[in-house]
């Protein structure tokens, strides 16, 4: 869901090509994303296979989808988070499906005939795209839904980000399934200023994903989107088949955890490693604590 800068990603690539192969080393390899609910996942994986006993090597905060999909393909990485809609729309370049429970099964069949990874049980987690607002706003213009949002929209001010003008999962796709979405101004932030301009007044309803940390650390309001324009982003753990081979117990320990990994859930560790700083390994054990 959320890409690194391309010099990032080009760092990032550079440091995974220098990495052995996974088989030499027999500790299982766990990577991730380089943002950090993919760290906090991929740490709670690791961390509850290590408590089963399972030797683990870390290989976190990789890069981007690309950059990890080419070290699991490689051989470099066993084992990371990944969400369904990136999964659908970024690596096999599928049309959305907005039914979580085909788009899990539609990216599940494909990666095991392609690249021979396992999809293993999706969580209820799901860090799509969403609008997010202040209870404040929410009570004073009685807005729970996407379809409320689009009749008052000509009362209210967006805070948004470039892309979210033009793409058509964006404000032209919300303007097509539900109407109405004219909003009275529309400014558009960079992606870590757009929640200062919703908090501080500059605006009234502000683009989200729907499990970032502000969510929580600021008790915002996402809308529902009762219409269903945006496809789920379920995660889940993708690990290679020839690895689930060796050791198949890999696959009871972590279906157990990922019921836990919610959207509530995400939205606090994300928030008390972004807000309150904390470490996310720390974070991590304290979730697995907390459903032991």
């Amino acid at each position: 869901m959320k890409h690194p800068t391309r010099a990032r990603a080009i760092a990032a690539l550079s440091a995974f090509c220098a990495l052995p192969a996974c088989g030499a080393r027999g500790a299982l390899a766990i990577g991730s994303k380089n943002f950090t609910e993919s760290i906090v996942i991929a740490e709670i994986y690791a961390q509850a296979l290590e408590r089963a006993g399972t030797a683990v090597e870390r290989r976190l905060n990789l890069g981007s989808t690309q950059i990890v999909m080419a070290a699991m393909k490689r051989a470099q990485i066993d084992l990371y988070p990944e969400y369904t809609g990136t999964a659908l729309i970024d690596v096999l370049h599928h049309a959305p499906i907005r039914d979580p429970a085909r788009s899990y099964a539609f990216v599940r069949d494909a990666y095991a005939a392609r690249f021979a990874i396992a999809w293993l049980a999706r969580s209820p987690m799901n860090d799509s795209q969403g609008i997010a607002t202040t209870a404040a706003i929410a009570r004073r213009y009685h807005l729970r839904t996407l379809s409320d949002l689009a009749l008052a929209a000509p009362r209210l001010r967006l805070a948004t980000i470039p892309e979210f003008l033009s793409r058509p999962d964006g404000l032209p796709g919300l303007q097509r399934l539900y109407g109405g979405f004219h909003f009275a101004s529309v400014r558009t932030y960079d992606i870590a200023l757009k929640y200062q301009a919703l908090l501080t007044g500059a605006a009234d309803v502000a683009t989200a994903f729907t499990t970032d940390g502000t969510i929580a650390s600021a008790h915002l309001v996402v809308l529902e989107d009762d219409r269903r324009l945006w496809p789920a982003y379920n995660v889940a753990p993708l690990v290679r088949n020839s690895v689930l081979a060796r050791d198949p117990r890999i696959s009871a320990i972590l279906d157990a955890i990922s019921p836990a990994i919610t959207d509530s859930a995400a939205r606090a560790m994300n928030a008390q490693v972004e807000a309150q700083g904390r470490d996310p390994a720390e974070v991590a054990a304290a979730f697995l604590r907390s459903i032991a």
